[in-house]
């Protein structure tokens, strides 16, 4: 941003300040309001950087979930609106599955490793509720969340303490292939 722009910013009071970043936040999560990357330039799983870590702090491979089906999004553990909109969704989505008797392991690669270490993720999936073992929280370095989220189309940047973001959630099938990119509130569980 450029510095006046970020002066004439700093100088609204801060509820109303809050109150815009809520409204962008808000903006952002409606699907087709803002834009997004229309396609992943990894269109399979095994292109993506292997190497994480768990939310206990545990090395996560990647290459472990090869023969599974994959639903994948990034995320960030402080967010208070997109966020919990696309965990509720992930979370039906698990319901669907299940009803159908389809497995699939749920990823949520952290947008912000700088504060969303594995101990904030530990403490996000416990409070809520989110410990079934295909569940998987990751933590990566600055490197491999910004080749990762560039590969899978995610836009997002961060703003003061917040994390401004795309809400994509990406379902790869058990050969590891790309077979469908939707935004969060409008993803159907009608694949496979």
């Amino acid at each position: 941003m450029h510095t006046s722009h970020r002066q004439s910013f700093n100088a609204i009071p801060t509820p109303q300040r809050r109150v815009l970043i809520a409204l962008l936040l808000v903006v952002v999560a409606l699907p087709g309001v803002w834009p997004t990357r229309v396609g992943a330039s990894a269109t399979q799983f095994s292109e993506l950087p292997p190497a994480w870590r768990d939310d206990r702090g545990q090395p996560f491979d990647l290459r472990t979930l090869q023969g599974h089906a994959v639903v994948l999004t990034m995320a960030y553990a402080t967010c208070h609106r997109v966020c919990p909109t696309t965990m509720r969704r992930l979370q039906q989505m698990q319901r669907d599955f299940d009803r159908r008797g389809t497995a699939a392991e749920f990823l949520v690669i952290g947008y912000d490793p700088d504060s969303d270490d594995a101990a904030a993720w530990h403490q996000y999936r416990e409070t809520r509720h989110l410990t079934r073992s295909n569940w998987h929280f990751l933590v990566g370095t600055r490197a491999a969340v910004e080749q990762t989220a560039r590969q899978l189309g995610f836009g997002f940047w961060k703003y003061d303490e917040h994390v401004m973001h795309d809400t994509r959630v990406l379902y790869f099938d058990e050969h590891g292939t790309l077979v469908e990119t939707r935004e969060a509130a409008g993803f159907e569980t009608t694949v496979r």
